[in-house]
Formats: structure tokens, C-alpha cells, sequence
């Protein structure tokens, strides 16, 4: 399921005028879209990207020569996903990477599991103690690239299938101590929850495994 959020056009003149100044082939304005993305951070949590966390979930080049933007909320109605769409296309204004368009895949649906290793050591030192275990029987998404529109992810466990059970106490991410009690199912976000630690009684956010 698709839903296409912006289009940015340059007229033809524009176009080849771009071309002609930056010597680009499409496949090295692509990578380069990558790069420019990469950069663009979750309005929510902002030492992490939108790529580590796995809402940018494909580029690409359009028929038409624009490029495609595909992300995904980590829960429908997600309220930054107005934001992330207009940082990426800030970010493609400047780098000069127009036409292209921003679509919203709602399927298959986010899951905590395409958070990348680098953005949960980032959650981590921010304080936000990042989800444990993992939520799909089928594995987390790849990650070269970006997450495969085409994979469906599967939140019941198949007969036999191995499945990792997130703790039911995530540690302080302050002290480390694994001593901690939920406060509240909602914290800052939704999509986290609120705890408290025993040891250094501090509160802090959990980042729920879905």
C-alpha cells in the first residue's frame, strides 16, 4: 500500500542545466541521494536517521527519471511522518536532486527489528534504552540498502520457529542496572514506554520491541 506525500519537479531547462553542471549519470545521483539521506534525522530522536531506524525504506529511480522516496511509519499515524517528509525533501532541494516524489508504504508494517546495531548504540548513550529481542519469526530486514518493499514480515511465530522473547525489565541505560519497573506503557512517544531505575532512580524511555 502506497500513498505518495510530495512531487518536486524541475522544468527541462533546469534539468539539463543540473546535468550539465554537475557531470552526474542517474546511478551516481542515486548513491548520492543516499548520502544526502542519510543525514536527515528523526525528528523525534535526532541522534539517529531515518535510514538507521528504518522508515526510509527504498530509493529509487521512477520511469520517468524522478527519483522515489519510500517510508514507512513505525506505527500508522505516526504524527512525524508530515516532519520527515519535509526534512527529506529540504534535503533533496539543497543537494539539487529534484524531481522526485515521497511515497508512504504502510506494508509490510515497520517493526522495531529494522532498527539497525549503530542506531541502538546510539539510543543507548541518548538514554533510551533500545528494544531487546526480536519481534519477527522471518528475521529483521536487510540491511543493505534499505529494507526490501517486497518481504513480509511475519509477527506470529510459525510451528517451530525459533523467536527471540524480549526481556520483560530493560536495563537502566544510565547505571546498566538491571533492576528497573515500568511507570507507564506510554512514555515520551508511543512507541516507547516510561521506566524508572531501582539503583540510580532515574526515569527513562524504553524503545517497545513491536
Amino acid at each position: 500500500m502506497f500513498r505518495t506525500t510530495k512531487l518536486a519537479t524541475m522544468m527541462p531547462a533546469d534539468v539539463t542545466a543540473h546535468a550539465a553542471d554537475t557531470f552526474e549519470t542517474p546511478d551516481a545521483a542515486l548513491a548520492r541521494a543516499w548520502s544526502v539521506l542519510d543525514s536527515v534525522a528523526d525528528p523525534e530522536i535526532p541522534v539517529v536517521s531515518i535510514r538507521e531506524l528504518g522508515i526510509l525504506r527504498d530509493l529509487r529511480r521512477a520511469s520517468d527519471g524522478a527519483l522515489e522516496v519510500v517510508i514507512t511509519p513505525t506505527y500508522t499515524g505516526c504524527p512525524a511522518m508530515a516532519q520527515i517528509a519535509e526534512d527529506i525533501g529540504r534535503a533533496l532541494d539543497g543537494a539539487a536532486l529534484a524531481p522526485y516524489r515521497i511515497q508512504t508504504a504502510l506494508a509490510p508494517a515497520w517493526t522495531t527489528d529494522w532498527i539497525s546495531d549503530a542506531a541502538r548504540a546510539k539510543l543507548l548513550a541518548y538514554g533510551i534504552a533500545p528494544p531487546s529481542g526480536r519481534c519477527a519469526a522471518s528475521g529483521a530486514a536487510p540491511q543493505s540498502g534499505a529494507p526490501a518493499i517486497g518481504k513480509t514480515v511475519r509477527f506470529v511465530a510459525r510451528a517451530g520457529a525459533q523467536r527471540s522473547v524480549p526481556s520483560a525489565s530493560p536495563a537502566c541505560p544510565r547505571c546498566g542496572s538491571p533492576h528497573t519497573e515500568r511507570l507507564a506503557q506510554f512514555g515520551s512517544t508511543a512507541c516507547k514506554a516510561l521506566y524508572r531505575c531501582l539503583d540510580c532512580r532515574e526515569p527513562f524511555d524504553y524503545f517497545k520491541p513491536y
